[in-house]
Parts: structure tokens; C-alpha cells; sequence
């Protein structure tokens, strides 16, 4: 039975500050919780996770879940605020009772809302947490998003074969969780595919300036650098490579926070020959692939991106697990996660034992050229 706690009621007032606008749900309507970034500096990944969601949605309730209800989906805006996104998860498991929630957008929010719906035994679904240890939070914690440690192996790999990578610089974020995770598992796999590291510098999120990291950078000599980053410094980052005069042949090499089109947005061709692994492509040649794109432009009249793409199968995901659930209930609907099978615009999916992405057979390694990814050939 769900139980609501003197602490979570406490914080509740707070929780209102994030909240926005959701379409009313009718009493035979089933409403889910989703808590996104849907202001402030990183909004960009939080909005196109709604824009997801939502096509998904609208594609979901043209037949609806048990038996014909429609789906309602109850926004809150975190912010990128961890203790926002905490107040969020309280208010809409101990106000508005949803039997599930997504998101939040952020490993580090994810690491402080986790918890809580763990605790109250309600479903968490991430769709883009992809720190080592997310799912680790509790029995109730799934994710959608192959973590890094399954997609950075991949594109050092490549990297290491198609460019004779023999040394690299090392360059993270030390304040963020998802940045210092991907850290890791890049100082792993370099070291177990015998790639030198020559250097390793840290910077903070917030950092506009990473002249001097460079400048020492330059001076070793790497055939690459290696960046862990959210997607706003990492275009610091490559802007300011390029105009200390970083020769072209030197790649870099991100993880999944360069994996937006913000990133040749920002960066223009200051981030051309850029490589990233992504479990999606929007150029990927499959009919529901297709289908997707062309409803998504149709709708928001701009291209999607992987976390869109990782949204909408995940909604998908999620309402068939409710129908087969049988009952807008938290321990039913974690019961049918757990053994939920899908094909959708990432390919084949179900969930690990641990409740990670199982398949990590669709990863392919993207090139910017020209402000675009493309799939590196």
C-alpha cells in the first residue's frame, strides 16, 4: 500500500514553485507524474523530452490504456534544481497519488528524487540518467537510456581503429554526477584498450572559460581529447580549443552530453569532426524510425533528438506496461515494467534484470560536420 510520510507532506508547499500548466484529468483518466528541466540552462534537454513524451501521448490516447481511459501526463518543472525535482516527486506522489513517474532529466536529480519514489514503492522511469549507479537507487528505479558505460566503450573503440588514437587529454566536469560517471568509465576504457592519458583536467558546469586547461592541453601533443560534459560547456570547450588553434586532426571525443544538436548550434565549426556514441540517429533508415521523425517535424516543426526519441519509446513503453498492469496500480505497473517488450524507434527493448536497457546492439558512433551529426563512415 502506498503511504505518504510526515517529511514528504512537509516539503510540499515548496513543490509548487515548479509546477506548470497540465490539461485537466478527468476522474476516469489515468494520470502519471514526469518531472523535466523545463527552464533554465539545460532546459534544452528537459523541453525536447516533453515534445516526446507528448507526440507519444497523443499516438497512446487515440486508443487509450485500460480499456479505453486516457493517459494524462502531470508536468513539473525541476529546473535542473535537485531539491526542486525532490519537492516534485512528494507533491505528485502525495498530493496527486500517480501510480508512476518520469524522469527527472539529470543524473544528479535522479540520485536525490530517486529515493523518495523508491521509499513510497512508486515506479520511477529515467529516460535520460545515464550515471553508473541509477538503478542501483532501489527496486523501484528503471531507465530507459543505455548508460555510459555501455555507449562510451563503443566510441573510443572506433575511435582507437579508425584513427590510431594512441594518446589523449582528459577533460570532466568534477561537480556534476552524470559527468564524473562518465569520467569513469572513459579512464576505464582507456586504460583497458591501452590508450595513454597524458593529462586529466577537471572544470564546474557552470565554467565559460577553459583557456587554461587547454593551453596545457595543447602543449602535450594528444591525438585526442577526451571531454565529460553537459552539452553548454562542452561547446566552451570546443570554441575555445579552436581559437587557441588546436590542429583539426586532433578529435574530440565526447559522451552522451554532446549528443544534442545544440552542440553544432553553439559551437558551429568549432565542433566539426566532433564524435559521439548515441543509441539513435534521426537519419536511421527503419519505418517506425521514419514515422517518427516525420510526425515530430510535422508537429514541432524541428528535427528530434536522442532524448526525444528515448521519451517517446519510453511513454510507449509505460502505457503498455499500464494496460498489461490491468489497474493504474504502482506494484502491478512495476511487475509488467519489469517484463515489458518493445520495438520502437531505438529497436528492441526490455529491461535487464537490474532494470538497465538490456540490448545495447543499436549504439552507433555519430560525426558533427558542418554544425549536423552524421554516422561517422
Amino acid at each position: 500500500m502506498r503511504k505518504t510520510t510526515l517529511a514528504a507532506l512537509a516539503l510540499l508547499p515548496l513543490a509548487t514553485a515548479g509546477a506548470i500548466w497540465t490539461a485537466p484529468a478527468k476522474a476516469e483518466d489515468v494520470t502519471i507524474g514526469a518531472i523535466e528541466i523545463l527552464t533554465g540552462p539545460n532546459s534544452r534537454y528537459g523541453v525536447a523530452i516533453k515534445n516526446g513524451f507528448d507526440l507519444a501521448l497523443d499516438e497512446v490516447n487515440k486508443t487509450g490504456v485500460l480499456g479505453g481511459k486516457k493517459l494524462v501526463i502531470q508536468y513539473e518543472d525541476s529546473a535542473g534544481n535537485k531539491d526542486q525535482a525532490v519537492n516534485a516527486a512528494r507533491k505528485l506522489i502525495g498530493i496527486s497519488k500517480v501510480p508512476l513517474l518520469l524522469g527527472p532529466t539529470l543524473s544528479n536529480e535522479m540520485f536525490a528524487a530517486g529515493p523518495v519514489a523508491n521509499e513510497q514503492k512508486i515506479p520511477i522511469v529515467g529516460t535520460s540518467t545515464t550515471a553508473n549507479g541509477i538503478t542501483a537507487i532501489g527496486p523501484y528505479v528503471f531507465r530507459t537510456s543505455l548508460p555510459e558505460a555501455d555507449v562510451i566503450p563503443v566510441t573510443l573503440k572506433t575511435a582507437q581503429a579508425k584513427f590510431g588514437i594512441k594518446k589523449v587529454a582528459v577533460m570532466y566536469a568534477n561537480d556534476d554526477a552524470f559527468s564524473k560517471s562518465g569520467y569513469d568509465v572513459f579512464k576505464a576504457t582507456l586504460e583497458k584498450l591501452g590508450i595513454q592519458t597524458l593529462t586529466t583536467e577537471t572544470f564546474g558546469t557552470k565554467d565559460s572559460d577553459f583557456s587554461a586547461q587547454l593551453t596545457k592541453i595543447k602543449s602535450l601533443n594528444p591525438d585526442a581529447v577526451v571531454v565529460s560534459a553537459l552539452v553548454e560547456p562542452a561547446s566552451g570547450i570546443l570554441l575555445d580549443a579552436r581559437s587557441l588553434g588546436f590542429d583539426e586532426k586532433v578529435r574530440f571525443i565526447g559522451g552522451n552530453g554532446f549528443n544534442s544538436p545544440k552542440l553544432g548550434d553553439i559551437a558551429g565549426e568549432a565542433a566539426d569532426g566532433t564524435m559521439v556514441g548515441s543509441p539513435w540517429f534521426i537519419g536511421k533508415d527503419d519505418p517506425a524510425n521514419t514515422k517518427f521523425v516525420a510526425a515530430y517535424r510535422a508537429k514541432y516543426k524541428d528535427d528530434p533528438d536522442q532524448f526525444a526519441a528515448q521519451a517517446y519509446d519510453t511513454l510507449h513503453i509505460v502505457a503498455n506496461a499500464i494496460d498489461k498492469a490491468g489497474a493504474a496500480d504502482p506494484e502491478k505497473i512495476k511487475t509488467a515494467l519489469q517484463a515489458a517488450k518493445y520495438t520502437g524507434v531505438m529497436g528492441p527493448f526490455s529491461f535487464t534484470e537490474n532494470r538497465d536497457p538490456a540490448d545495447a546492439s543499436g549504439v552507433v558512433v555519430l560525426e558533427m560536420k558542418g554544425g549536423k551529426f552524421q554516422i561517422l563512415k
